[in-house]
């Protein structure tokens, strides 16, 4: 196949659209189940180049969750504790395959932003996985491959429109890349940075002391960040992003933005969430969008008389902000990535709030050497990569 007609572009009102190869040459994919749009397929390149970085840098499968051309959430396939498992809604699964495992945590991370994905697997999709996603509010997967039974799974989806992609995991793209805009044609040499160890080895604080799983989780944050528009910040613990905060005009927006997601997600992790009295009808967006609600400042949309009832069986505790605070706490040894320098110290505090101990950053501003001391006032580790990541 060397071209694919969609149905249209961004919007309804831009057609004609299609993908093609400009040399004429067959595409690298094939749509095995339903029809893919012009923003899904955006969304399919940028993930499955975001996993196939992220396989190749830890050996691990890996997955994304990708909305309006920016991941929600990106992982590697690790084992689910009880605690992740619960708050990812997979418990009831059993044992899970180590891709679902990624695509449970990159999914989970953000549960509000996750919904109505597009995914990316690195590895061949496989029957646990494709079970997961059967079951979450998503548009489409691409993959290197499918069993026969995942995708048997995934036909069943959307009366049987769910979006299938199967890609060439040996396709190379050419090292220039083309982007029109206003008619005119951009050209630039495609992003190949690698990012590996030896990206963290200059540490300009106090402290030096970078961990295997630090540099696993910087690693996993910068990659996210290739992949994820401009400015961008990402959070990560224990081989998942926790927090992203995309396309924001000011560096300490996106900080603030990520930080909170951050909480959100380790906030979710309490007793006083995790033991929150739903009623059994409650649908799963239901139940995601009230416990946003809870732990945050709109929490009488859900406790106010005439509203619990539908949510809870019975009427749960307020979560104060001193008990929240207590439990934020409790969140240490996150991982922080910045496609661009910091250029204040303000965004280190705020990070500081939601436990990082490891950055990573360009370095390059002028008040650099305010940044730093700010993190040795805190006991972290930051590296500075001398690299810009931007994305557009």
């Amino acid at each position: 196949m060397k071209e694919l007609e969609l149905k249209y572009g961004c919007n309804p009102n831009q057609k004609p659209s299609k993908i093609y190869m400009a040399d004429g040459s067959e595409l690298p994919v094939e749509v095995l189940n339903g029809k893919p749009g012009y923003i899904n397929f955006l969304d399919a390149f940028n993930g499955w180049q975001l996993v196939s970085e992220l396989k190749k840098a830890t050996g691990l499968p890996a997955a994304t969750s990708f909305k309006h051309v920016s991941p929600a959430g990106a992982a590697v396939g690790l084992p689910l504790s009880e605690t992740l498992a619960k708050i990812y809604w997979v418990d009831d699964l059993g044992g899970l395959s180590p891709l679902a495992c990624a695509y449970a945590r990159a999914r989970g991370a953000d549960r509000m932003s996750s919904f109505g994905d597009f995914i990316s697997l690195s590895d061949v999709c496989d029957a646990d996985t494709a079970r997961l996603i059967k079951r979450e509010v998503s548009d489409g997967v691409i993959a290197p491959g499918y069993t026969e039974e995942a995708l048997a799974v995934l036909k069943q989806k959307k009366n049987g429109n769910y979006s299938v992609i199967q890609i060439n995991p040996e396709y190379k793209p050419e090292a220039a890349e083309h982007k029109d805009v206003f008619g005119i044609t951009f050209e630039q040499g495609r992003n190949e940075l690698k990012i590996d160890d030896d990206f963290f080895s200059h540490i300009v604080t106090e402290n030096k002391e970078l961990t295997k799983q630090a540099k696993i989780d910087l690693a996993i944050s910068m990659i996210t960040l290739k992949y994820t528009q401009s400015n961008s910040v990402c959070y990560v613990k224990d081989g998942q992003a926790i927090g992203i905060g995309a396309g924001q005009q000011s560096r300490i927006h996106c900080t603030r933005l990520a930080g909170q997601k951050a909480d959100n997600w380790w906030l979710r992790q309490s007793p006083q969430v995790m033991n929150l009295p739903f009623v059994d009808t409650i649908r799963r967006a239901d139940r995601d969008n009230a416990i946003d609600l809870y732990i945050g400042e709109d929490y009488m949309d859900v406790l106010a008389d005439g509203a619990w009832q539908n949510i809870f069986r019975e009427k749960p505790e307020v979560f104060t902000r001193e008990a929240k605070r207590e439990w934020l706490d409790k969140m240490t040894d996150v991982a922080l990535g910045s496609d661009a320098f910091f250029p204040f110290g303000d965004n280190i505090e705020r990070a500081h709030r939601s436990g990082v101990r490891y950055v990573a950053q360009p370095g390059g501003s002028v008040r650099d050497d305010h940044v730093i001391e700010v993190c040795n006032k805190y006991g972290m580790v930051m590296a500075f990569t001398g690299i810009r990541l931007f994305h557009h």
